[in-house]
This record gives structure tokens, C-alpha cells and sequence, in this order.
């Protein structure tokens, strides 16, 4: 379990907002989408309801939930990562073992796919490689026993991360998997693996390896799914590697944004988006215990330069404003500032 942290210094920075605690729910990961009518939502997966808890993403207010146990479409069972693309949401089913795809604003369900090709999927990425084409890669972390946290053979581990296809133009989404992926080297495998991010740009996947036996860190791998051989430094996450996301501007800079799942409260650890040198490190006042994050770039109303959402100790999340990050750890508040 992930351990409270010593002597890494973190800037305190007080989040914008905090949801009510949902415990039920259990809530694991996080996305934003700007609605129509200018309002942003705030989705949550809940893990333990099976549901999609939405919230208003600007003042945290509960407005819905979504969905219930099953295997129908539209029904979730342990859902966990999440992401928006348009007016599409991704949802990835651990214990259904697929991706459900869902139209916003009413959730329809209009897509699943990966059943009898996933096995124990956990986090999803994805992003747009040709008009109504997308590239989704999802994490894998199937194990050898799952009670005891044994991990499979190292020649397994080349199926970490399954790569899809989705043509998005039509009415229903289609998905193909064309391959699989992960480095079988001590060095390099991913034993426990659930968050996952990329920069196509600088040809980098960022892949959080949550197994604290072998060291907690983020390996660095190309969009072909090969191992770059270099880690985020490992004495940078004290308790669990978990969420990752990145500030990006057109220009190729930007901020790579990592998550240090501690029972205190979780460190948000900042690299270079080129270099992945350190920029610095922020905790909230209250946000512990992190699963997933996401970066909310677009303004809001709220929020005009952006808010990084974080999930709180499984009952909730919270949401920190990208101008009080960037202040405290002296970083840009827009792609225009240098």
C-alpha cells in the first residue's frame, strides 16, 4: 500500500474545488467535456457502483449518474478508465473486459469492442491520427494470480498495451486491434500497469509501472511501443505511480503532469514536456490516494487557462486550477506566455 512520503518538498497549492465524498461509488478515473450550452462535465468512473458519476466541472456539484451493473450496453462492471474524444466517451470495463463507447450529451451507447482480446484492462489513451480515425492504445494488466499479485511470465508481458484502430465518422464507432505491445527486459517490462499517455510529437508514450517490488516509476516508450530505455526518475515516487497526463502547446513545448499515489496526500510531480526534466512538485490540501487524472486544457467558465482534475481517495475527485499550479511552481499559465 502506498506509503505517506518524506523528504520530497511539494509546494502546497489548495484546490479549487472538492467534491462530496461518494464512497459507494469508489471512483477511480476522470474526464471533462465542454458542453454545447458552454458548461463543462465532469466524468467520473465508479468503480465499485458500476456507474459514471457526472459532476459539473466547474463548481464540482453532483448532476448525474449513469448507468448501473451488467454486461448490456450502457451497464458497466468495474469500470475504470476513461477519456473524451468530441462528443464521444471511452469507457474501459475491467471485470467486462472490453471498451464502451458513448454518445454524449445523453450516454448513448453506441460502441463496444476489445471482448476476447482484453483480459484485464485498466487505462486507456487515445488520440485523433487522421480526420474521423483515431489510434487508442489500453493498458493491460492481467496477472499470473490476481490475489497474490503474481506476475506473469516475462515473455507474457509483450501484451501489456493492445493497440486500436476506431473509425469515429459514421454513426457507430468501429474498432480493430492491430497489435499488442511491451517490453519483455527486466529493465523495461511493465509488471503492473494502468495509466497510460502519449505525445506523438516527441514520439513518447509516458506508462505508469505501479509495481513498488521492482520500482515505482513512469518508462518511457515510443508511439511504435518499443522501450526508450529511460525512466522518470524513480526517487521521485515514494508510494505508487499512478496518473499522467500532459499540458501541451502546438509549438512542441509544454509540462508532462505525473500523480504519486500517497495515503497522505497525493504529489503531483511535473516534468519538461521535451527534456522530462523536473519542473517541480505541488499537493493539494486534501487530494490523496489518486487513481487517475486528467488535464482539462480548454477553458471554462471557471477555469480560462485550464484545471487538472485528480481523483480523491475513491469518494471523489478534486480540481485544481491550472493558473494557481503554474503559479506556485513558476511555470507558464498559456501557450502564449514564455
Amino acid at each position: 500500500p502506498p506509503q505517506a512520503r518524506e523528504n520530497i518538498p511539494a509546494i502546497s497549492v489548495a484546490e479549487a474545488f472538492m467534491t462530496a465524498a461518494l464512497p459507494e461509488h469508489e471512483i477511480d478515473s476522470v474526464a471533462a467535456w465542454n458542453a454545447p450550452d458552454g458548461g463543462t462535465w465532469l466524468i467520473a468512473t465508479g468503480k465499485q457502483s458500476n456507474q459514471l458519476v457526472v459532476y459539473d466541472g466547474n463548481t464540482g456539484d453532483l448532476r448525474r449518474t449513469v448507468g448501473g451493473p451488467g454486461d448490456g450496453p450502457g451497464q458497466f462492471n468495474r469500470p475504470n478508465g476513461i477519456a473524451v474524444y468530441a462528443d464521444l466517451v471511452f469507457v474501459v470495463e475491467r471485470d467486462n473486459r472490453r471498451v464502451q463507447v458513448l454518445r454524449l450529451p445523453d450516454f448513448q451507447p453506441v460502441a463496444l469492442f476489445g471482448q476476447g482480446e482484453l483480459l484485464n484492462p485498466y487505462g486507456l489513451w487515445l488520440h485523433e491520427t487522421a480526420p474521423g480515425e483515431l489510434e487508442l492504445m489500453v493498458t493491460d494488466s492481467f496477472m499470473a494470480d490476481f490475489r497474490t499479485e503474481l506476475v506473469p511470465p516475462m515473455d507474457q508481458l509483450d501484451q501489456r498495451v493492445k493497440r486500436y484502430r476506431v473509425r469515429i465518422d459514421g454513426d457507430m464507432p468501429q474498432a480493430t486491434l492491430l497489435g499488442q505491445f511491451g517490453d519483455t527486459t527486466p529493465a523495461g517490462a511493465l509488471r503492473m500497469v494502468e495509466s497510460i499517455a502519449g505525445d506523438p510529437m516527441h514520439d513518447r508514450l509516458l506508462i505508469a509501472e505501479e509495481d513498488t517490488r521492482v520500482g515505482t516509476t513512469l518508462r518511457e516508450y515510443r508511439m511504435d511501443g518499443s522501450y526508450t530505455g529511460r525512466d522518470l526518475p524513480p526517487e521521485r515516487f515514494q508510494a505508487q505511480a499512478e496518473g499522467v497526463a500532459l499540458w501541451a502547446c502546438a509549438d512542441g513545448s509544454g509540462y508532462w503532469i505525473t500523480a504519486d499515489q500517497s495515503a497522505d496526500r497525493t504529489v503531483f510531480h511535473l516534468f519538461d514536456r521535451v527534456s522530462l526534466d523536473f519542473r517541480g512538485s505541488f499537493k493539494g490540501n486534501e487530494v490523496a490516494l489518486t487513481d487517475g487524472i486528467s488535464l482539462h486544457s480548454v477553458a471554462t467558465r471557471r477555469f480560462p487557462e485550464g484545471v487538472l482534475y485528480a481523483a480523491h481517495d475513491d469518494r471523489g475527485v478534486g480540481a485544481f486550477d491550472w493558473r494557481d499550479i503554474a503559479t506556485a511552481l513558476d511555470l507558464r499559465q498559456n501557450c502564449g506566455t514564455l
